[in-house]
């Protein structure tokens, strides 16, 4: 059962309850009335015996449902979280911590929502019930109790509210935390090395003043929303009771009626009921506010169109990014040929890895277009594009249980010969080899090199059949290494290899040289012809 298909009966398990809990004063004041004038009681106790029944089933079956449909919800939450965050790759600017908190405290947060609202309803039914049944019984005892009911109104509204923005900040303060602490644990080598960890511990806890602000702030927001409804609800039942009591003697109210009347008035006054009620609401309010942030951010939309034939040839035109409005690449407009390696050099924050995730479509320009063998990037499947496209970045993160895992995780459940031929061919087979089950031995058991997680990632990315992208994907391997793995390249005619270098050494094994220079492009030429240029020499240090 979904969790929207368990609202109903929720609703209707709920509504039962509070129509029971509504009823029974009203029957058992008749019964007492009965008893009073000696008249048979049968009929007015056996609807007693059954609205206390209708109770004892209805309620344990609300309990169920409301506590089986969050959970339902939270996974369906979570799930979609996490596949969006995961289109949205670069797009994402959100730290790896902040996702966290989000898929495991905001999406519990938000998957109470539906439960939390008709559960709010029903504890509504009781209070605005009562009032009703007062009126059915004199109009005298609603005015009474109509005497405290504008505060108890102004009293939640202003609940809901402050307890929106405390828990919201409660949650963002939360995520502050998780980042830090994601990054300080991404980066525990250098934090080690540095020596600096009180340092970094006073930067992961800074947070932690807020996070207490907020904490604490939720926690008085209950305690004086407590307070005022142990004021309140008392007063009504008193107003009540009095009004009651007047009626009585007067000849207006029997007795049976002045017992019902006061049971409404204990139901008119439940206060903290609504306040808990509505509390769990505005909690997931504040944190579906923090899903649609994620989810309000457009993932990228993939065409239906396949590759024609073709070497791979690049097209980017009148090409433009942005980043918090600054270009990052403005106006680029160039074509690389297809079947031959081609590197991308510049300045630090020249646009080089901005060019690479373009080609790649790991994001997409805010202006222009690019083409991969005619066709734009915007119009192929998704299935055309990761399977035409590869890339093997600086820092590869490994993902799997085992090495073999990581390595075939571009591919279609690929057998032992397909990983084999992808180790060999990124210089991994060697390595690979040597530990305790070579291919299928588990990540965790496999202590690697910088060098050797490149190697890795390369040989996750060589499955591509068109464009192979490296994003300074060879800058820990040894000198012997890289340049065997760029002969490889420059050998392979059937696809083209885009590089990001730093190395003129690398460069200059490359048949094309793209020159980016503060977001443009400078030049597109072999580096022999551009290496007598000053500037391009200083790109990689040398003398002018």
């Amino acid at each position: 059962m979904t969790a929207a298909r368990t609202l109903l009966p929720l609703a209707v398990a709920g509504g039962l309850s509070a129509a029971a809990e509504l009823a029974l004063p009203l029957v058992i004041g008749r019964t007492v009335d009965t008893i009073v004038a000696g008249r048979a009681t049968v009929f007015w106790l056996s609807w007693t015996f059954v609205l206390v029944g209708v109770l004892v089933v209805a309620d344990p079956v609300r309990d169920l449902l409301a506590g089986l449909a969050p959970a339902q919800r939270t996974a369906q939450l979570r799930r979609l979280l996490v596949r969006h965050t995961l289109a949205l790759g670069a797009r994402r600017p959100e730290a790896a911590g902040d996702v966290v908190s989000r898929v495991l405290t905001s999406a519990a947060e938000a998957g109470q929502g539906g439960v939390a609202v008709v559960l709010a309803a029903v504890a509504t039914v009781p209070v605005v019930g009562a009032i009703v049944a007062l009126a059915y019984l004199d109009p005298w005892l609603v005015a009474g109790y109509l005497a405290g009911a504008t505060t108890i109104t102004a009293l939640l509204r202003r609940h809901v509210r402050d307890t929106s923005d405390a828990v919201t900040r409660y949650q963002r303060a939360q995520a502050d935390i998780a980042a830090r602490l994601s990054d300080a644990l991404a980066g525990r080598r250098t934090i080690a090395a540095a020596a600096t960890g009180p340092a970094e511990i006073r930067r992961c806890l800074d947070p932690l003043r807020d996070l207490s602000d907020a904490g604490h702030a939720t926690w008085r927001i209950l305690a004086r929303s407590a307070g005022q409804s142990a004021l309140v609800g008392p007063l009504l039942q008193l107003s009540v009771v009095a009004v009651g009591g007047w009626l009585l003697a007067r000849g207006r109210l029997t007795p049976g009626e002045l017992l019902a009347a006061v049971q409404y008035g204990v139901l008119g006054a439940g206060i903290g009921g609504l306040v808990a009620a509505f509390g769990r609401v505005a909690r997931a309010r504040a944190g579906a506010g923090r899903i649609a942030e994620v989810l309000d951010r457009p993932a990228p939309r993939y065409g239906p169109r396949d590759l024609p034939p073709g070497p791979g040839a690049l097209t980017f035109r009148d090409v433009t990014v942005r980043a918090g409005g600054v270009p990052v690449l403005e106006r680029v407009g160039v074509t690389l040929p297809g079947g031959r390696p081609i590197a991308v050099v510049g300045r630090s924050g020249s646009g080089k890895s901005t060019f690479a995730a373009l080609a790649a479509r790991l994001t997409d320009p805010d202006d222009g277009t690019v083409s991969l063998d005619g066709v734009p990037l915007r119009e192929l499947s998704a299935d055309t594009l990761r399977r035409e496209v590869g890339v093997a970045f600086e820092r590869p993160v490994l993902v799997g249980a085992t090495v073999a895992d990581a390595v075939g995780l571009a591919h279609d459940r690929p057998g032992r010969s397909a990983v084999a031929d992808v180790l060999r061919a990124a210089c991994a087979d060697t390595f690979v080899s040597r530990l305790p089950r070579g291919p299928a031995t588990a990540l965790a058991e496999a202590p690697m090199s910088g060098g050797e997680i490149q190697r890795l990632g390369l040989a996750r990315a060589w499955h591509a059949r068109r464009l192979l992208v490296l994003d300074d994907a060879t800058s820990s391997l040894d000198t012997a290494t890289e340049a065997e793995i760029l002969r490889l390249l420059t050998d392979d005619v059937r696809r083209t290899h885009l590089i990001v270098a730093h190395r003129a050494g690398t460069a200059a094994q490359c048949a094309s040289v793209v020159w980016l220079d503060r977001g443009r492009v400078r030049a597109v030429a072999p580096h022999r012809r551009l290496w007598s240029d000053p500037d391009y020499r200083a790109v990689f240090g040398a003398p002018s």
